[in-house]
């Protein structure tokens, strides 16, 4: 009876929902990606965070911090991405044990297609299912969970 109970706890169910929509809305938004760039999710983001970097470019353990990834996941996903021409590595002038990795031209150029197709997709399925006043709701509740300062993480 107790073991039931905890199974039918409101608070896992609320996590599930979270985790289900998640997976819902990475699937069809990385399916769009696919479709029209040719790349996964998993490049836009990469192009993405260099994107919106203040100089273009990031220190490689940047990278490897900011995703879920080991160290070596992380250089063989942009091994991959720089293979097909849309980022270098770049050395530290100051530190021979520091890489940069930046956006090439085409790299620039297929971030800004992509986040088109990206933003119409989080448009079609996120934004247009919800009121306005519960996108901004929603906005300040995930604020609440995920920080956006670094001494938070």
């Amino acid at each position: 009876m107790e073991e039931e109970r905890l199974l039918a706890d409101e608070r896992i169910t609320l996590f599930g929902r979270l985790i289900e929509a998640h997976a819902l809305l990475s699937k069809k938004l990385d399916a769009d990606l696919e479709a029209e760039t040719g790349i996964p999710m998993l490049w836009y983001g990469v192009l993405l965070m260099l994107g919106r970097s203040p100089h273009g470019y990031r220190p490689m353990n940047e990278l490897i911090n900011a995703t879920a990834f080991t160290s070596g996941g992380v250089t063989r996903l942009v091994d991959r991405i720089e293979r097909a021409g849309y980022v270098e590595r770049l050395p530290c002038p100051t530190d021979r044990r520091i890489h940069y990795v930046g956006l090439t031209t085409s790299g620039r150029e297929l971030l800004a297609r992509a986040t088109v197709v990206h933003l119409r997709g989080i448009q079609a399925y996120m934004i247009e299912r919800l009121a306005v006043e519960e996108v901004d709701q929603l906005d300040t509740l995930l604020a609440k969970l995920v920080p956006f300062d670094e001494k938070d993480r």
